[in-house]
């Protein structure tokens, strides 16, 4: 018999079987959560809002629905935080800046409304850093996250909080974004899973404020971060329901046909540095899934850099003719700094520079496409470098570079709105280790099966209390 104080070390997928199954409810289940933030959450900062009304509501609702004989959905009672940046009915949308500390969202987004519907009890909002911008978790308005593996080592961003929560067992699912890395990089720098949808598959739109500009709604997904990747699997079914709000949606099935099982190792895509440390998972990754009947071959992928290079076009396009009074009004220190240096790295815009490389993008998304045709799966590092310390990116220029080309694949891969998963592999001097598996759009679920492989092989991720 289980006792409150270990609930919160249980998978998504256990809790829900569990609350199903009657033999715990959804209040305890919650309320061992809510012990566990109040003990943990106040030395790493990573839910910034509390939502403790709104989730007794929703296990008072899953356990009603049980009660009744109905089926509450895949994440029954499953304790859940949301990242500040997507709107949550009755709770601010700060995207971690002071000037929208009064922004309070009137509904939920569609990614919330489909975790409600799915029985997932909202526990609180995660962390961010400014504009949602930084591969680190910290802003003037809610302060610094830690990693509750090693707190010198950032947690990761720009859903540092989310994955900080995670691995801490604050929540057993962490809703994040990803843009240029944004969920992927937190789950490896946390040591968990973290899966960026295809651009489609969950549906966006946040009725606080404006929609986006053409490079976010091109490249930008809500995506979970779990500890396990059957936790994954339920997360990414019960966020990507459908919504008419959102015109990107794409009813696309979860399962694909049949595919070879052909992998291709890019141990350093287009030379990126890759430290000793990341090559070795990225092999053992590989020989695990050669062992389990694939086919893997060492081989260049399509162009990276090239990718990247859009990435940052459109996005500091955005910054410069979508936003631009919003980021020099707003901005705090570290995020003028950050934005500062990639407007001189990414170097002068005009429309032409910008239709030029969404012209190149159509030809990058076809080079990919073709290249998963042939090996349907990807191994490349999530980084080149392990988890960084804390702040290191706004230290100096030449630190921040090294981190921006460390983060290479974190940058590229969203250009083309192909699903990416970050898989957890264990640890190395203090920091945690993952690879990174790609896949064709559409196609998770050939992720999810690779991802599945290694995790059985290696050490799963476990919950981490902070010292």
């Amino acid at each position: 018999m289980r006792t409150l104080t270990d609930f919160f070390e249980l998978t998504a997928a256990d809790i829900a079987k569990g609350v199903k199954a009657k033999s715990f409810s959804a209040r305890e289940v919650l309320q061992a959560h809510f012990d566990r933030i109040d003990a943990v959450n106040p030395s790493i900062n990573a839910i910034v809002e509390h939502t403790r009304e709104d989730a007794l509501k929703g296990a008072d609702r899953v356990d009603d629905m049980i009660a009744k004989g109905e089926d509450p959905g895949p994440l029954a009672g499953v304790p859940t935080t949301i990242k500040v940046n997507v709107d949550q009915a009755n709770c601010t949308t700060t995207n971690g800046l002071v000037a929208n500390k009064d922004l309070i969202a009137r509904e939920d987004s569609p990614v919330v409304a489909n975790l409600r519907a799915s029985g997932a009890v909202l526990v609180g909002r995660t962390n961010t850093p400014a504009f949602s911008l930084r591969w680190f978790a910290k802003n003037d308005l809610h302060g610094q996250t830690l990693n509750p593996r090693n707190t010198d080592l950032t947690p990761g961003g720009s859903s540092g909080g989310a994955g900080a929560a995670v691995a801490a067992g604050l929540c057993a699912v962490g809703h994040g974004t990803d843009i240029a890395g944004s969920v992927r990089y937190p789950a490896y720098a946390c040591g968990v899973h973290g899966l960026r949808p295809t651009v489609g598959r969950v549906p966006a739109y946040n009725a606080s404020g404006p929609d986006r500009f053409i490079g976010a709604q091109m490249m930008a997904v809500s995506g979970p971060l779990a500890r396990s990747m059957e936790d994954i699997g339920l997360s990414l079914t019960a966020m990507s329901s459908k919504s008419v709000r959102d015109p990107w949606y794409a009813p696309a099935a979860l399962s694909g046909p049949d595919y070879p099982k052909r992998a291709a190792l890019c141990v350093a895509p287009d030379d990126m540095p890759v430290v000793p440390e990341i090559q070795e998972p990225l092999i053992s990754a590989a020989q695990t899934l050669a062992e389990a009947g694939w086919e893997v071959e060492e081989i260049p992928c399509p162009p990276m850099r090239l990718a990247a290079e859009i990435n940052a076009i459109l996005w500091m396009a955005e910054s410069q003719f979508g936003s631009k009074a919003l980021v020099d009004g707003q901005a705090e220190q570290d995020a003028q700094f950050v934005f500062d240096v990639m407007r001189r790295d990414t170097g002068p815009l005009d429309l032409e520079r910008v239709m030029t490389a969404l012209q190149t993008r159509a030809e990058l998304v076809r080079d990919w496409e073709l290249f998963f045709q042939d090996h349907p799966l990807l191994i490349c590092p999530v980084s080149g470098e392990l988890p960084f310390a804390q702040q290191r990116d706004v230290t100096s220029e030449a630190d921040f570079m090294a981190v921006y080309e460390a983060q290479l694949t974190q940058r590229g891969l969203p250009v083309m709105g192909m699903p990416a998963l970050s898989v957890a592999t264990g640890s190395a001097n203090g920091a945690p280790l993952g690879v990174q598996l790609v896949a064709g759009r559409f196609r998770e679920d050939i992720l999810l099966t690779a991802g599945a492989v290694i995790e059985a092989a290696g050490p799963k991720p476990s919950v981490a209390t902070p010292l």
